[in-house]
């Protein structure tokens, strides 16, 4: 009887793996189509044959001239005719309701697309004419959800430049207001990052993300909305910091706070791809009546009269 128990379970056990397998072949054939669709995709933004390199008098000026972008199968343009001028050693703030196309503007500079009509010029030349990853060793970009790689903090900041000196990261993490928390761990530099940077508060991966982007050193910035999670202190005090140490680079700020762009050299308000209003703080508040209302909705009377 026990020989026949034990028998009966063996075929019993392979009867359900067997249907188990029934469940996972197509599953897993499904998912190695997937992978195979996105190994096969061609890539949309190609490099020309010629293209012109930066020069070593490279100024990171930035022009968009009539810009108009649309996303392969859309229908209406996600931006429409903008056009602007970013200098080197100032800082653009780009502001809007959700939607308007903010980082789809910082997104089309970075060439994650081309322009479907208009050109944008870095150092008078069209970003098409260049090599995208030439492109980008000019840019330290800070993206909106801010991702961190399991390893150390040490390795995370490194990413970015891995010829960078302990000095540099250090550097960095000061400007990012991240090396006090850092120093305070018990591993430091060397503590260990969960994948996905789970293993740290929202505002501590974000003042991780911009030390990475620092530590690049680049003469173009792109903050996309990467204050946040951060307390209107820390903020303030990681701009300051920002403005002293990066006073020769392009800074392109996305917010949702106006309190982050407040002293931004230029303020870009959009809404539904256009650009509405152009100016400072106090210019935009006189003219720009979508600017106001966003303004008042965050500040109070007091607030704005002292900005």
């Amino acid at each position: 009887m026990m020989a026949f128990m034990q028998y009966a379970m063996q075929i019993i056990m392979s009867f359900l793996l067997l249907s188990v397998m029934f469940i996972m072949i197509p599953r897993a054939a499904v998912s190695a189509n997937r992978v195979k669709e996105v190994i096969e995709t061609d890539t949309v933004v190609k490099d020309k044959k010629n293209t012109v390199q930066p020069g070593a008098d490279f100024v990171a000026d930035i022009e968009y001239e009539n810009v108009t972008f649309s996303y392969p199968g859309g229908e209406l343009p996600v931006l429409k005719n903008i056009s602007f001028k970013a200098k080197h050693g100032q800082t653009t703030a780009f502001i809007g309701v959700t939607g308007s196309g903010k980082s789809t503007l910082t997104n089309l500079l970075l060439r994650y697309y081309d322009v479907t009509a208009g050109r944008i010029l870095v150092d008078g030349v069209d970003i098409r004419d260049m090599k995208r990853s030439d492109l980008r060793d000019k840019i330290g970009y800070v993206p909106q959800k801010s991702m961190l790689l399991s390893g150390t903090i040490r390795s995370n900041l490194l990413y970015a430049d891995s010829g960078a000196s302990f000095e540099d990261l250090k550097r960095a993490a000061r400007i990012a207001q991240a090396d006090e928390f850092i120093s305070a761990m018990a591993d430091g530099y060397d503590a260990h990052v969960a994948q996905g940077g789970s293993n740290f508060s929202g505002g501590q991966k974000q003042r991780l993300s911009i030390a990475r982007a620092l530590v690049k050193n680049a003469p173009i910035y792109i903050f996309d909305d990467t204050f946040s999670a951060l307390d209107m202190k820390t903020d303030a005090t990681l701009r300051e910091a920002l403005h002293r140490e990066t006073g020769g680079s392009t800074l392109l700020i996305i917010a949702q706070r106006v309190g982050t762009i407040i002293s931004a050299d230029q303020i870009i308000v959009l809404e539904n791809g256009e650009i509405v209003g152009r100016g400072t703080h106090r210019e935009l508040l006189r003219s720009c009546e979508i600017y106001r209302e966003i303004a008042r909705s965050q500040l109070s009377e007091d607030e704005l009269e002292q900005a």
